[in-house]
């Protein structure tokens, strides 16, 4: 069998002659895509080639709302925590898992999360000493509305995807013709978005958005699938600097990355690197946009890590541990290199016995040490 390694990196300027110490973090929405990407993350981070040039090792507790989360059980340890929507008992539930388990970071793994932690951020570090993992709340307003993200992007002078308010469809309509992609102003993953070819359907789809309880944008339409890229980048918690980007090319299958190709794609990087710092992002952006004549033209901002992280960090920019050890460990990060990989996704499963998975249902404690994942492809 072929036996491939991650990339090496030897970014990192701590003081690795010092002891192994274990650093606690923890990991919520284990569950989701993301959560389960920054999991991979870190326990690749882990790895003895890594270790060799690490004074840190992450023990990590992983959390979520559902017992039947497969991340939930691929930790250290588990953890059954409460919904963000009930901010008062989220934050509860999160400081006594920090306090318990002398969490030193937070990363958040769904979209639901982010403000939420934002506006407890401070009392959490305060109170447990954990920092989280997230943007500062301003930057976070931003980029989870896609109108003020396009009103910001504009306003820099930055390429991006022309869009409209529906009240405004008239002109815009007259401006770029069919087909337009019409979304809601916030959401993620490709939903509720639809490719509207005719005032029909236009019609239709801000109707379907709204009856949903959104509100609808409308955006130009970019061609060509081929040229679409998702961007990592980090932006360091303690200045205005980019501390790392890598550009991917993607094919999508129900809104996520499912085949990437890391190339060189410089002009995609260096326009991400300005949105980010447009932003005023402390932390992981994730920047999409289609690449036109030249012209990286981006359409939606991420304030997060993305749920294809665990490719970015294969290829050798681990996202979540240059994160952590900036604004955790405060080291000085240098732009790691990468290398150029094909990352081809598949389902895989988690197995865990019938009864820890019942026991857990019933009382809340997970026994992580049970699941186990076959080699089996």
């Amino acid at each position: 069998m072929l036996n491939i390694e991650p990339a090496k990196n030897e970014n990192f300027q701590g003081n690795s002659s010092r002891a192994m110490t274990k650093e606690a973090v923890l990991v919520t929405a284990a569950g989701s895509i993301i959560g389960e990407g920054i999991i991979k993350c870190l326990k690749l981070a882990n790895t003895i080639e890594r270790r060799s040039s690490s004074s840190i090792t992450y023990e990590i507790v992983a959390a979520d709302m559902r017992t039947d989360a497969a991340g939930l059980y691929r930790g250290d340890c588990g953890e059954i925590i409460a919904a963000p929507q009930d901010e008062a008992r989220y934050y509860d539930v999160l400081k006594d898992v920090c306090k318990r388990h002398s969490i030193r970071a937070i990363f958040p793994g769904s979209d639901e999360e982010l403000l939420p932690l934002a506006r407890l951020s401070a009392r959490i570090e305060k109170e447990t000493g954990a920092k989280v993992i997230t943007n500062p709340l301003p930057a976070l307003e931003v980029a989870t509305d896609k109108w003020t993200t396009y009103e910001l992007l504009k306003s820099k002078g930055l390429d991006c995807a022309d869009s409209s308010l529906p009240e405004n469809r008239k002109e815009f309509v007259e401006k770029f013709g069919y087909p337009l992609i019409v979304k809601p102003r916030t959401g993620h993953g490709s939903q509720s978005l639809f490719l509207a070819r005719n005032a029909k359907e236009m019609d239709f789809a801000l109707k379907s958005i709204r009856e949903s309880g959104g509100d609808p944008i409308i955006q130009e339409y970019l061609p060509g699938e081929d040229a679409e890229f998702t961007t990592g980048v980090v932006v360091s918690g303690k200045e205005r600097k980019v501390l790392s980007s890598i550009s991917m090319r993607r094919k999508l299958k129900h809104g996520q990355t499912y085949k990437a190709f890391i190339e060189n794609a410089e002009p995609v990087r260096r326009s991400s690197e300005k949105v980010a710092l447009a932003l005023e992002a402390r932390g992981p952006v994730n920047v999409q946009s289609r690449l036109l004549d030249g012209i990286s033209k981006v359409f939606e901002i991420n304030p997060r890590f993305s749920a294809s992280c665990p490719i970015r960090a294969v290829s050798g920019v681990n996202e979540p541990d240059i994160v952590f050890r900036d604004q955790v460990l405060d080291e000085k990060i240098q732009p790691p290199e990468y290398r150029k990989l094909v990352g081809l996704r598949y389902w895989n499963e988690v197995y865990v016995p019938l009864e820890t998975f019942e026991t857990a249902s019933k009382t809340g404690q997970v026994k992580v040490e049970d699941s186990f994942v076959p080699e089996y492809f």
